[in-house]
């Protein structure tokens, strides 16, 4: 039944970020409506970090099982039954599901309704044969796969992160197109499962990522198996009796590359389409909605938050942006976003994880910055656990300001919240340094980097002069 439908907050999109506000906003007593024309949690739950991790984690299990000699168990090839592996990872979506499930948020005063909406005015959108119009509007439609315009494309099937989640048998042969985070994650996953894997990339692998980091985990994949081709084009594809054929090239060299299936991994775009922004006079490109700090478009009474905002494409910017829009929109508190404390992780692994300004951000802006490094070799747990590879490295100015910091190895993403509340509350690196770790653990590693800034003085001449001459009075 078609209704006018009067509100406060209009939330347009149920990912991580729409649904935030949405729950938010009801709870603190906001008339609210939540509109979503696909799946409730959005890409995250269904097609991104909760599926890709649980995948993850299953080609960690199977690695264990080869690599179990060193700690005197017998190794062996695993046994990976992966349609199996399929059930595993559609049962942790499944569990997490209620969660952001419609019965949920109905529960939570939040009025859900199952389509997508098109906005009609400046402050009125359709949906469900709804007309909606709220006195504030959030649009956290997100990002999809971007598929590039590939020669040949439409002549072979191509997975992106909606479709590869799908298979219920391992490829033979994964090609990638695309060497950051999601295409690399994806590697070492079905490598660990037992297929083959090439990952083709433009320019450089991890390229967005510290040079000297980035390249202790792709030693390691390309360990594991992965044939990574960088600064390799991917020029036409078409099928072959395997499957597909990817023919890439660079200059005037090509080769084709004959696989079973091929996954697109090569970025995203944001998910604009369907909502007619021009109608309410919101500004915008093919990068995404224009916003201000405080996530406003130029229509004030509508703000865009995660992916579609154009930014930094991670869940947890999402989550944080959702927190942003409640104190402006609800509260009238000009509170604006801050980028320079937002974490990034890639859980390959080793993993690889950041925050803050890199060694060469840090050196460009302030000359001076001092880099201190710490390798996961020195660390007792790491030698424990036989996973020495890795290290830890911070940045910080000349005074001892934290800057940044930068972790590869096990469990970097872990260990990456006490730098990133360093540099969000702007703590010196005294305050890492004179922590106490708890030993054996691999958190040791940001104390002792930490402490590496006081090495040269305290253990200098000038030290030992000092300890002698008050030796001198007892």
């Amino acid at each position: 039944m078609e209704e006018d439908i009067r509100t406060d907050m209009c939330v347009i999109g149920a990912g991580s970020g729409g649904l935030s506000v949405a729950a938010g906003a009801s709870q603190m007593g906001a008339d609210t409506v939540l509109i979503e024309g696909g799946k409730m949690g959005g890409d995250c739950l269904n097609y991104g970090c909760v599926p890709s991790k649980s995948l993850l984690a299953a080609g960690a299990i199977a690695q264990n099982v080869r690599d179990g000699g060193p700690f005197g168990i017998t190794a062996g090839t695993p046994d990976v039954q992966f349609g199996q592996v399929h059930a595993h990872v559609h049962d942790v979506i499944a569990g997490i599901a209620p969660h952001d499930s419609v019965t949920r948020f109905e529960s939570l005063g939040v009025r859900v309704i199952q389509d997508y909406a098109r906005f009609v005015g400046p402050d009125c959108v359709q949906a469900g044969g709804n007309t909606i119009r709220a006195r504030r509007f959030v649009v956290a439609t997100g990002s999809s796969p971007a598929v590039p315009p590939i020669a040949g494309i439409e002549q072979v099937p191509v997975l992106t992160n909606e479709t590869v989640f799908d298979l219920t048998e391992a490829p033979a042969h994964l090609i990638i197109i695309g060497g950051g985070p999601i295409g690399l994650e994806m590697a070492q996953a079905h490598r660990r499962l037992g297929c083959r894997v090439t990952v083709v990339e433009m320019v450089k692998a991890l390229g967005a990522d510290d040079p000297e980091m980035a390249a202790i985990v792709l030693d390691r994949l390309r360990a594991e198996g992965i044939d990574i081709r960088e600064n390799t084009g991917v020029r036409r594809l078409g099928p072959s009796d395997t499957g597909v054929a990817v023919t890439i090239g660079c200059d005037n060299d090509e080769t084709t590359i004959e696989g079973s299936h091929v996954l697109a991994a090569a970025g995203r775009r944001p998910n604009l389409d369907r909502l007619d922004l021009d109608a309410a006079g919101i500004e915008h490109s093919p990068k995404g909605i224009v916003v201000d700090r405080r996530l406003r478009t130029s229509n004030r009474k509508i703000f865009a938050i995660g992916d579609v905002a154009g930014g930094l494409q991670f869940t947890h910017v999402a989550g944080y942006h959702a927190g942003i829009v409640i104190r402006n929109a609800l509260f009238r508190l000009p509170t604006k976003t801050d980028d320079r404390a937002v974490p990034w992780v890639t859980f390959t692994d080793p993993e690889l994880a950041h925050v803050g300004l890199s060694e060469a951000a840090a050196q460009d802006r302030h000359g001076d910055a001092r880099v201190l490094r710490f390798p996961f070799a020195e660390n007792d747990r790491a030698r424990a656990e036989r996973r020495t590879e890795g290290m830890i490295k911070a940045m910080t100015t000349k005074r001892g300001k934290i800057l940044g910091a930068t972790i590869v190895g096990l469990h970097a993403g872990e260990l990456l919240l006490p730098w990133v509340l360093a540099i969000n509350r702007g703590l010196p690196i005294s305050a890492m340094a004179t922590a106490i770790a708890p030993y054996p653990t691999l958190a040791e590693v940001s104390k002792r980097v930490a402490g590496s800034y006081y090495t040269d003085n305290l253990f200098s001449p000038r030290t030992r002069r000092l300890v002698k001459l008050l030796s001198v009075f007892g």
